[in-house]
């Protein structure tokens, strides 16, 4: 089978991957179980969701957003991350690394005699029971404050099975919330409203041409799964991230106002564009250097909104 192939196939049966993932772990010797890689748990977050929450970022996603504050979550790979400050240059993380196609890659041995512990893996992996049992030792503070879990990413939707088996072993113990870009098949996407509370929804870029230019993606499933979530009947908010130049034109603002207009969506959440953004990148050895003028004021646009009957909320 050609790659393109498996890609696109991939791309429709989102299950799959985890199925091919999991096959994976079992040539290494990695018992062949439902599991994802977690690469950060928030305590007490109060921006991803109701009430004070646990908010959980799983690795992997479909999308490459150029101004994406979390590069280390963009794939599947658990590599491992070296701090830039603070190396003694001692050498001993690079006596015990191995060369690959020309580059160095740190080893479990790396990690463990670095003298200054600068190295780290970015994820730790987890079984639905594992995570389960840890976010619930909090449930009575979360749930006392209204609040609960948001898994996050990456994207949570290219860990299918996992986030499904999580939302299912939480009902009715913790308030459960996704936070989504909603590229995934419209069959996962309702299998997880189902088993979720409330769903808080990216929408960048509503011309599909700008949306493939900034994201690497096409928008149709995205918007296809935005009419999805607005008939389903849970409980969503939308959100916007402002990026200069990019997503916060006088164009995109109206035609996303535009889309919510027609769909009876009231409300809507405004991120603006963080100046750090790229902070993370030399973690993953990689330059950050987006299409776009981050030093750009960022263009709310509200009246927009407001032009349509929409409520704002800058965050």
């Amino acid at each position: 089978m050609k790659w393109t192939n498996l890609i696109l196939l991939c791309r429709k049966y989102p299950r799959i991957v985890c199925f091919v993932r999991l096959l994976e772990n079992e040539k290494r010797g990695e018992p062949l179980v439902n599991s994802g890689l977690v690469f950060s748990i928030e305590e007490f977050s109060v921006f991803d969701g109701p009430g004070r929450r646990t908010t959980v970022f799983l690795m992997g996603c479909p999308l490459r957003c150029a101004w994406c504050h979390s590069p280390e979550g963009q794939g599947f790979e658990n590599f491992i991350l070296r701090a830039p400050n603070g190396c003694a240059n001692c050498g001993a993380c690079r006596r015990h690394a191995v060369m690959e196609e020309g580059r160095l890659i740190y080893t479990k041995e790396s990690i463990d005699n670095c003298p200054n512990n600068l190295l780290r893996y970015c994820a730790v992996r987890y079984t639905p029971e594992e995570l389960c049992a840890k976010l619930e030792k909090n449930a009575p503070i979360l749930s006392a404050n209204g609040g609960g879990v948001t898994f996050s990413g990456g994207e949570p939707t290219a860990s299918p099975s996992f986030l499904v088996e999580c939302l299912r072993l939480l009902e009715g113990k913790l308030h459960r919330a996704i936070q989504t870009c909603g590229a995934c098949s419209p069959d996962l996407f309702s299998e997880i409203l189902e088993n979720c509370d409330f769903v808080l929804f990216d929408i960048k870029l509503v011309d599909e041409k700008r949306h493939q230019q900034y994201t690497g993606v096409s928008n149709r499933n995205i918007l296809e799964n935005f009419k999805r979530l607005v008939s389903f009947g849970k409980e969503f908010i939308i959100r916007t991230p402002l990026i200069p130049g990019v997503t916060d034109t006088e164009e995109n603002i109206e035609e996303i106002a535009r889309l919510l207009s027609a769909h009876g969506v009231r409300y809507i959440e405004l991120l603006p564009y963080n100046k750090l953004t790229g902070a993370k990148y030399a973690l993953v050895n990689r330059e950050y250097a987006p299409e776009f003028d981050g030093s750009r004021p960022v263009e709310f646009r509200t009246e927009l909104f407001a032009r349509y009957g929409i409520k704002t909320k800058i965050l």
